[in-house]
């Protein structure tokens, strides 16, 4: 009789370990990389990463930040570039991909639809921002507010630079908002080979494009690109 209770309580034991509830880990949202951080190389605008995922190692690439070597971080992939040359560090990584969305925390939300379709962090509208439209210009408002009618045309732009990322696809990327804002719409990704910093009111002419898709999830409804940067305007 005893040992058919032992028996029982045993097999009571090994079922409710079996249906205990699941690591947060376990939990991560879909497409969420659990990684560990071998090597940390900080530059003035990117953190690069390289991490290795059981036997695998890869390098990454983040906005500044501090990360600790030998810590576990969680990270969704972006854009994965090829033969990527970091001018800074006069160094080619043969593979790189560039992450937005990156945590010492596990990230367990969902991932939906929309989120996935802007494939990066979404815009901050920054307080404060009051720019006067350039000369024969239009404002990031009537860009988004035109946008179909714009398609394909150059036009001017002026606004305060918001983000700065160099050196992507052989190009720069820069965010500007100007204050203005149409249905939600108010910052405007600019891609150019001049180089500017966060803070500087600068002002642009270049091709606008809509319904832009760089893959990996990286979409613009509205983009200008190749864009010049204009001085005294």
């Amino acid at each position: 009789m005893k040992l058919n209770l032992l028996v029982l309580l045993a097999g009571i034991i090994v079922f409710a370990a079996s249906c205990k509830p699941k690591t947060a880990d376990e939990n991560l949202a879909p497409g969420v990389l659990k990684v560990k951080v071998e090597e940390v190389i900080q530059t003035s605008n990117y953190t690069y990463l390289r991490v290795s995922d059981k036997d695998q190692e890869n390098w990454i690439a983040i906005s500044k930040a501090q990360v600790e070597e030998g810590k576990s971080y969680y990270y969704i992939p972006g854009i994965e570039m090829n033969n990527f040359v970091s001018k800074e560090l006069k160094r080619t990584f043969p593979a790189i991909t560039f992450v937005d969305k990156f945590s010492d925390q596990p990230i367990v939300e969902k991932i939906t639809v929309a989120d996935s379709a802007k494939g990066k962090q979404e815009a901050v509208a920054k307080e404060g921002i009051k720019v006067e439209k350039a000369e024969g210009g239009i404002t990031i408002a009537e860009l988004y507010a035109g946008k179909e009618s714009y398609a394909g045309k150059t036009i001017k732009i002026r606004g305060e630079v918001v983000k700065f990322s160099p050196d992507i696809m052989k190009t720069n990327w820069v965010h500007i908002q100007d204050g203005t804002n149409n249905a939600g719409s108010f910052d405007l990704t600019v891609t150019t080979n001049d180089v500017t910093k966060v803070g500087d009111v600068v002002t642009f002419e270049g091709k606008v494009a809509v319904k832009k898709d760089f893959g990996a999830g990286y979409y613009y409804e509205v983009i200008v690109e190749n864009a010049k940067m204009l001085t005294n305007m």
